[in-house]
């Protein structure tokens, strides 16, 4: 037998009207078409589907098994189509984020809290991309957007730009290289650094500053957590070198001192690096405009 939706929905429409002139008009198709229809699937099915003699019409118990898959399949059907169509017009979709920061969860929370309000229909996920290698991840689909300080010439993928942000050296009040209006590479030779357990390409005080110098820290102690690393800092345990927003409130404190790197200062800059196909997304575009708005608010601050 073969069935279709079609089929499904004139077996629903006709018991709902009562009859075939209603459910013609119903489903915008002639009642001549409608009867031909019904004694198509009829002789496929070998059964009546109708009861013809009842007023109003009324299904057989063959025409009741229909009905219910009707019932069952239309309204999935109808969902799928909808979803599509959400997916279509950008309304609706998945946006799996890794973050190669470890920083940029506290700065990224506030904006999917303000993005999910108004994209509930959006699976968001995040996945820390120090742990994979994230931008071939978004080559591959498995993620949507990545979080990245490090702009890369790859096919088909974007980086669309954030904001400037500046390492800064963080260090207790107690330490000698708080009477220092700046540090340097060689500041941190006999300095334990404090870090993120990430490898040291990745970390802004290694690439930026460490790894041109030619210098190493006395040692490397790795910390998962930044609020446990400025309790490490505020006791004198260590110095450490964070993005300018996460040390802004310690700035005020008398237990910590944030220096610049150099004479000069380190400018960095945060991208977001998407898939081009995905860049005009509307909820891809908003993603993007509410976290250059909640870093404007950090570097107001």
């Amino acid at each position: 037998m073969h069935l279709e939706f079609r089929h499904l929905r004139t077996i629903k429409a006709i018991h709902e009207a009562g009859g075939l002139a209603r459910a013609a008009e119903q489903l915008n198709i002639t009642q001549s078409a409608l009867s031909h229809q019904i004694k198509g699937l009829e002789d496929q099915a070998g059964v009546e589907l109708f009861l013809r003699r009842s007023k109003p019409m009324k299904l057989s118990a063959a025409g009741l098994r229909l009905l219910r898959l009707a019932e069952q399949v239309l309204p999935q059907v109808e969902a799928a189509q909808a979803e599509f169509s959400s997916l279509r017009d950008g309304h609706a979709g998945r946006m799996h984020i890794a973050i190669e920061c470890h920083a940029c969860f506290e700065w990224l929370f506030p904006v999917l809290e303000a993005f999910r309000k108004s994209w509930s229909d959006v699976d968001v996920d995040i996945r820390p991309g120090l742990a994979f290698d994230a931008l071939p991840a978004l080559q591959k689909e498995e993620v949507d957007l990545v979080v990245s300080s490090d702009p890369e010439t790859i096919p088909g993928v974007e980086f669309i730009e954030l904001f400037d942000y500046n390492p800064v050296f963080v260090a207790s009040s107690h330490n000698p290289l708080a009477a220092k209006p700046y540090v340097e590479a060689e500041d941190f030779r006999d300095q334990t650094l404090i870090t993120y357990p990430v490898e040291k390409s990745r970390l802004d005080v290694f690439s930026q500053l460490l790894i041109p110098a030619g210098v190493d820290p006395a040692s490397i102690r790795q910390v998962e957590l930044t609020a446990v690393i400025l309790l490490l800092v505020a006791s004198n345990r260590g110095v450490s070198v964070l993005p300018d927003w996460v040390v802004r409130e310690v700035k005020y404190s008398s237990d910590y001192v944030t220096r610049p790197l150099t004479k000069d200062g380190i400018t960095r800059r945060l991208y977001a690096a998407v898939r081009s196909e995905d860049r005009e997304k509307p909820f891809m575009q908003e993603l993007i405009r509410l976290a250059k708005i909640e870093a404007r608010k950090l570097q107001q601050q």
